[in-house]
């Protein structure tokens, strides 16, 4: 019998003696290196960064001299150490090839460095990681599961397309493997290499469905993972996964109804993990879909009633159960059960449960008013709360429950609120308050005083344009109503000006003198003691102040050195009204005396209303009553509503034209007539000033043109953001872009139900927007403005909309307010249609460029004519 008929082999046993004596030889001849324990050992006794860097510096040194032998024992130990370099910021791409060296090695423990490192230190712009493709294919075939999870893993994480749609068919075939640990990392690498390549889902869909028959739970949540991201790539996919929602709620029920399983079991719920995602891909499958929703609302029910809530894992399954509820077309019951556990949230000692409990039901309160309304209490208290984020949330879910039934008692929250809420919350809290004002007042005289108590207590966090639209309430009241307001203001005034506070308040001041300075006569008269001001909290603190006294507050006022100059103008004009107001001779010379002084401002803007001002003292003393007379009552604007635009939108017959062109110059004046359904996403306002001085720049522009299409006119140099116009296209149809033309006869078809109808409605500068829309019960639609940038980073984006009066728009919060390159803000409005109108859509885009502002507008008139029918 000879050696290899007895099954010894002389030649491998000496190439295997030869290698032992080699490696012993190299270990003698070289140090033995530095272990990773010493290594980080050392870097963290570095006491400064310098010292950091010399001892990283001196072991990368070392590290590049052991890679230049063909055969270092001490390839593993040195890559380890390597890594962690890496991950403390210092470049490491000398190691790759030495990963895939370690990945060729027949041993475990230098694969699993190796692929470690191939995973932190290659991607697919490296030239190397073409090279990983054949050990990955090989180990994809390895007898050894461990080392298939190891490929897997690794494909998974630093996948090319070119190499996903290679090694698509080895996934493929593994996912059908017998053995449990490869068919999870099978599928959780389909999934990534789905999420790279959509093209290869349907390669996975034969095998993918068999996944949700295994017993074992981690193949069950990488099977749920994978069509859940199948789901949400494709429609048709979608479509062809919805007979498996009974598979999906019969394990859901074994999960609740499961006795005690140790392996399976966290705080008393088993597997809490697979219940979360198996109640995601539910809602997913159940969206706008009612006979899926039909099949889980039992299973849905039960979760929401059988759950542990004393643990953070049973409140986690029933958020999600909320949101499944929410958002699949469920039984009311349901809903109101779901809000009813946001509520038992809003009671939990952890802020968390409490802010997602919030931001939970502001999304939700439109679905279900009438539940949400029952937490009110609740919600208020939460203003209360010293987390600055769950005091916005519950600022914001408390405006969108005002109406007409309890304006009363959450103005006097809200205002509480206001007065002692950071400055962060004044500007968007102060608007939104005197919008429900506005649309919810139950009397003149309560919305006055809830408008004035917000002046009083916004300070000059208040924006501009409450200024104005405060003063044009006033203006169209009645004269009991306006001297009611010009006594009430008149307080304000003293007081602040007594006090020092004035600077804080100059809003108040600019709509207190031009009150004053209206119905001046009201406030000295002896008549106005007849008038009740008695304000809705029941305080009365008016005393009827002498013309002498005025006066002298107006003037202290003037002298000032803290106020803006915007105020002051308001104050020199209303002083200057107040001599046709007040009787007595000695007033009058003493308003001149004060007027004159002005002449000489160092500022030009007041110095020129000084002196023109003067000289109505002078030489055209005869016109001065004539030409500081009470001005007419204002024409209201349509206010810039959160969930609701208005837009007088007339006829287009020629009839209406003017009216219908004086509208739609009000939507370009300015923002009054626009929002973005969102205050929280406008840059904030904290300036000490008001300025108005460019409110109306637009109209002084286009004054002198005669706005219809047929008659040209003397087009100045105009330039607004979507009409590049040259100041040599004479008529003003040209300068406007056709924004008077009568909409197109042609209409497009209108999508049936569940479709949709796109446009791209603007692109300019790498910037796109594009508008989708698609058909809702009743003479309901669902618009969809995406917004994409190619080019550059847009910052504080901001999407605002108007409709005619006739539609109801609702805005819902944009998906966010900075625009990466290839990126995506999606924002979604809901209208509702009853008269059935052509639906005609103003949008504005503004945004900054490097710090650059740019604002973009246009008009949408061309929506199918059926789309509310």
């Amino acid at each position: 019998m000879n050696g290899s008929e007895s099954g010894f082999n002389p030649a491998f046993n000496i190439a295997t003696i030869k290698q032992v004596v080699n490696e012993a030889i190299e270990r003698v001849r070289m140090p033995t290196p530095t272990r990773l324990r010493d290594l980080i050992r050392q870097i963290r006794a570095a006491r400064t960064a310098a010292e950091e860097r010399s001892v990283v510096n001196k072991e990368c040194a070392y590290i590049r001299s052991t890679f230049r032998e063909e055969d270092s024992v001490w390839r593993c130990r040195n890559i380890a150490k390597l890594l962690y370099i890496h991950m403390l910021g210092y470049p490491a791409h000398f190691g790759q090839l030495e990963c895939l060296k370690l990945i060729a090695s027949p041993r475990f423990t230098d694969k699993r460095v190796g692929y470690l490192g191939a995973m932190l230190l290659l991607d697919e712009r490296q030239d190397v990681h073409l090279l990983i493709t054949n050990c990955l294919k090989n180990d994809l075939n390895s007898n050894t599961q461990f080392v298939v999870g190891l490929a897997l893993c690794t494909l998974g994480a630093i996948a090319s397309p070119e190499m996903a749609r290679d090694l698509a068919s080895e996934v493929e075939r593994l996912i059908k493997s017998p053995n449990a640990y490869i068919k999870k990392k099978a599928a959780l690498c389909a999934f990534r290499i789905i999420r790279r390549v959509p093209d290869l889902m349907e390669m996975f869909l034969p095998a993918t469905r068999s996944l949700l028959t295994e017993k074992n739970h981690g193949v069950l949540i990488t099977g749920v993972t994978l069509i859940t991201e199948m789901c949400e790539n494709s429609p048709d996919t979608l479509n062809h996964f919805k007979k498996i929602v009974p598979n999906l709620v019969r394990i859901l029920k074994n999960l609740i109804l499961a006795g005690y399983s140790p392996e399976h079991d966290v705080s008393g719920v088993s597997d809490p993990f697979l219940q979360v995602k198996i109640l995601r891909l539910l809602r997913i499958l159940g969206k706008n879909d009612a006979e899926a929703s039909e099949a889980m609302n039992d299973i849905l029910a039960q979760v929401a009633t059988n759950t542990e809530t004393s643990k953070n894992v049973g409140n986690t399954i029933l958020y999600e159960t909320v949101l499944s509820i929410m958002d699949i077309k469920s039984e009311s019951s349901l809903r109101v059960l779901a809000v009813n556990i946001l509520g038992r949230f809003l009671l939990n000692n952890d802020k968390n449960i409490r802010y997602v409990a919030l931001n939970t039901l502001l999304r939700t309160v439109h679905v279900d008013t009438s539940a949400v309304q029952r937490h009110r209490t609740t919600i208020l208290e939460c203003l209360k709360d010293p987390d600055i984020s769950i005091r916005r949330r519950a600022m914001e879910l408390s405006f969108a429950l005002v109406n007409g039934q309890n304006i009363r008692g959450m103005m006097k929250e809200l205002l509480a609120f206001l007065e002692r809420s950071d400055a962060e919350f004044k500007a968007h809290c102060s608007s939104a308050v005197v919008l429900a004002a506005e649309r919810y007042a139950p009397s003149d005289k309560w919305h006055l005083d809830t408008l004035f108590k917000v002046l009083l207590k916004a300070g000059n966090y208040l924006r501009d344009d409450t200024v104005s639209s405060t003063i044009q309430i006033i203006s169209s009241a009645a004269t009991e109503r306006q001297a009611y307001g010009a006594m009430r203001l008149w307080t304000s005034l003293e007081q602040s000006a007594v006090s020092g506070l004035a600077t804080e308040k100059q809003p108040l001041i600019q709509v207190a003198a031009w009150t004053i300075g209206e119905y001046g006569d009201l406030l000295v008269s002896e008549a106005s003691s007849a008038i009740s001001m008695v304000d809705e909290d029941g305080v009365d603190d008016f005393v009827r102040p002498t013309e002498e006294y005025v006066i002298d507050i107006y003037q202290k006022l003037l002298w000032s050195t803290q106020l803006s100059i915007s105020t002051k103008e308001f104050l020199l004009l209303s002083l200057a009204k107040l001599s046709t107001r007040f009787t007595t001779q000695a007033s009058q010379e003493k308003i001149r005396v004060i007027i004159d002084t002005f002449g000489s401002h160092i500022h030009i803007e007041l110095q020129q209303r000084g002196v023109e001002l003067s000289q109505l003292f002078r030489q055209y003393g005869h016109l001065r009553p004539a030409l500081l007379e009470r001005m007419p009552a204002m024409e209201p604007v349509a206010a810039p509503h959160r969930d609701e635009q208005e837009l007088d939108l007339s006829d287009t017959s020629p009839d209406h034209t003017k009216p219908d062109q004086d509208a739609l110059l009000d939507l370009i004046n300015g923002s009054d007539s626009l929002t973005n359904g969102d205050v929280e996403h406008q840059p904030e306002q904290i300036a000490t000033t008001n300025n108005n001085t460019s409110s109306n720049d637009i109209l002084d522009l286009l004054s002198g043109l005669d706005l219809t299409p047929s008659v040209p006119a003397a087009a100045p140099a105009v330039l607004l953001a979507n009409n590049n116009v040259e100041p040599s296209a004479a008529p003003a149809a040209l300068l406007l872009d056709g924004l008077f033309a009568p909409p197109a006869p042609h209409q497009p078809p209108h999508p049936a139900d569940g479709a949709e109808w796109e446009r791209a409605v603007l692109e300019r500068g790498g910037v796109r927007v594009c508008v989708s829309a698609r058909r809702a019960a009743g003479a309901a639609a669902t618009l969809t403005a995406r917004a994409t940038s190619q080019l550059h980073t847009l910052t504080d984006f901001l999407f605002q909309a108007a409709v005619p009066k006739k539609i109801q728009l609702d805005m819902m919060s944009p998906s966010g307010t900075t625009l990466s390159p290839q990126g995506e803000i999606t924002q979604v409005l809901k209208v509702t249609n009853p008269t059935k109108t052509p639906l005609r859509l103003r949008i504005r885009v503004s945004y900054n460029i490097d710090g650059t502002p740019v604002l973009e507008q246009t008009e949408i008139n061309n929506f199918p004519a059926d789309l509310f029918n």
